[in-house]
């Protein structure tokens, strides 16, 4: 699936190079984005609760992660697989303890948590839309709107976060529906996403930010299911391995499923 549409008001050897840089929107790319969501959860997790460094200092060390990534994908030519699926697994592990931080740290909940990220990615699309009057993909041209899409992206994962947080867990006033069946909830959500995308003529832009956000929290359910104790649901695999697993299957995935640059003046 291509959700991607192209910015009138560039030149097309503009938008050919600056699409270059992000990948096709496809099949695999959904597979690859769902493998990263759930390493960003339990690589976030074993850094602020298996290594017992706490969400505040996570958050700082993620953070740095997140924009020494983000310049450097800015700042290179063409695309590159490894850096670009690299600063997405940026933005999930980041995500994954500013949530995490907001809804614990600050004592916000799972709901008051939901309403402040909610709210920034809000904020994040409207400025960026202000500002170039789209967000689809394929209006990033300059290095501006590439910072755009990467807050963007941010917030998306995090707030797909804390909406995995919130309909599995039982406390901080979550719904308590536990891991396997929040996992459910959000994959059907994606399903019901892709039906949009085949059978109706809704914003292709809108279907792939609304598919973005739902893959955070079906990779954030799964990460639980790996680590969390038997007690709360989940195996009580050790975070570490748990991520090494993943982080080989990424691997393996970005390997093995074609990588290509998103396609030039793709339809809306």
């Amino acid at each position: 699936m291509n959700y991607q549409t192209a910015h009138p008001s560039h030149s097309r050897s503009d938008l050919q190079d600056a699409v270059s840089k992000v990948p096709a929107v496809t099949l695999g790319f959904w597979i690859v984005k769902i493998a990263a969501t759930t390493l960003g959860e339990t690589g976030g997790d074993w850094v602020t609760m298996s290594l017992k460094l706490g969400y505040l200092i996570g958050c700082a060390i993620f953070a740095v992660i997140f924009l020494v990534l983000v310049a450097a994908q800015v700042r290179a030519k063409h695309f590159h697989p490894v850096l670009y699926w690299a600063t997405i697994v940026g933005t999930t592990t980041l995500g994954t303890t500013i949530a995490d931080f907001a809804d614990r740290t600050m004592g916000l909940g799972y709901p008051g948590g939901v309403a402040l990220i909610a709210t920034l990615l809000a904020v994040s699309l409207g400025t960026w839309y202000w500002s170039e009057r789209t967000v689809s993909v394929e209006s990033i041209t300059t290095p501006k709107v590439e910072w755009f899409y990467w807050v963007t992206i941010l917030f998306s994962q995090t707030l797909g976060t804390a909406l995995g947080d919130w309909s599995a867990d039982k406390d901080l006033g979550g719904l308590g529906l536990g891991f396997e069946y929040a996992a459910l909830i959000f994959g059907a959500g994606l399903a019901i996403v892709a039906a949009l995308y085949f059978w109706t003529r809704i914003s292709r832009t809108a279907l792939f930010w609304a598919a973005f956000v739902l893959t955070r929290p079906l990779g954030a359910t799964l990460g639980d299911l790996l680590d969390k104790p038997a007690s709360q649901g989940g195996l009580h695999l050790s975070r570490l391995y748990a991520s090494a697993v993943l982080l080989i299957f990424m691997a393996i995935c970005v390997r093995m499923i074609p990588q290509r640059p998103a396609a030039k003046g793709a339809p809306a």
